[in-house]
């Protein structure tokens, strides 16, 4: 089935941990993101980068928060923008950028589903659950809030813009959770996100888990937004990240799991996360997610060629 597929550059890095993230959407580009998808029979537009727009100062108690006041001028920013390129039928695939962007990408393509009566669903494959608010978080790096900000929990108001939707935790799933803060698992352990981390993933695999939450968003006749932030995969395939964490994906769970996402043709956002070049190796991670999404918008295994690096 071909798609109306649109990329869209979002050179966030305030939330981040370490510089680079605002090079990672002109990193797939180089590594041919939009031939690769074409080249699939999609038709691709590539819409630039997004430019942030001017941002009030404000100041939070919690004193080790930094950059506040511009990861709240993009997380506006990116959910205007989301909002209105679902609203226009595309399929949006946003090119991070840290992973704060998803309290974006998610509240803006939530807000649509919301006012098409769909209900909204989050597949979050990261080594994190990024479930912080700003009076829990004790690093200060603002990627580890956006899921904590899209399903509305307290502590965000007057701080991040008032999100227009939020997602049910029962939405969520999360695969390749295998670094999660104290005050985050005594959330996640009264919640109602679907959490398989690694020790679950090696136990049982990923098709089961995948395919039940696959079979609730069908059933619901849900959205289904893909958030993939780089350090869920085996930092020896994917070095290109700030916050490396040994055990994760290898390079056939991350495809099948894209596998089985184009199979079930229920993807309708994509967010690529946390990419960030300048500690990559000869474009190797970048090379790799841009397979990954070709994976997920359906190329085969019997299609792939060998490449020499």
């Amino acid at each position: 089935m071909s798609l109306n597929c649109s990329l869209f550059g979002l050179p966030v890095q305030s939330g981040a941990s370490q510089p680079g993230c605002l090079m990672g959407p002109d990193a797939m580009r180089t590594a041919g993101l939009q031939t690769i998808l074409q080249s699939l029979g999609h038709e691709v537009t590539d819409q630039g980068n997004l430019q942030i727009r001017q941002y009030e100062e404000v100041q939070h108690s919690n004193a080790c928060i930094h950059s506040l006041s511009e990861t709240a001028g993009w997380i506006e920013a990116i959910s205007d923008l989301a909002y209105n390129a679902i609203s226009d039928g595309e399929l949006p695939i946003f090119l991070g950028g840290d992973h704060s962007m998803s309290a974006g990408t998610v509240t803006g393509v939530a807000r649509h589903a919301a006012e098409q009566q769909h209900e909204q669903f989050v597949l979050w494959l990261d080594a994190h659950a990024d479930i912080h608010t700003l009076n829990t978080t004790t690093s200060g790096h603002l990627h580890g809030t956006p899921v904590g900000y899209f399903i509305g929990r307290d502590g965000f108001d007057g701080y991040y813009p008032a999100p227009a939707a939020v997602v049910p935790e029962s939405n969520i799933c999360m695969i390749g959770i295998r670094s999660v803060d104290e005050a985050e698992n005594q959330f996640l352990r009264s919640s109602e996100i679907n959490v398989r981390d690694m020790r679950s993933i090696d136990e049982f695999g990923v098709v089961k888990p995948l395919r039940a939450f696959l079979e609730n968003v069908r059933g619901s006749r849900g959205a289904l937004h893909v958030s993939l932030d780089v350090d869920f995969l085996e930092p020896t395939i994917a070095p290109a990240v700030g916050t490396t964490i040994p055990g994760g994906a290898t390079f056939r769970e991350a495809h099948l799991i894209m596998e089985m996402l184009c199979d079930s043709q229920l993807v309708t956002s994509l967010d690529l996360a946390e990419l960030n070049p300048f500690l990559d190796e000869r474009g190797r991670t970048a090379t790799l997610i841009c397979d990954l999404c070709a994976s997920l918008f359906g190329r085969k295994v019997i299609d792939r060629q060998t490449r020499s690096f």
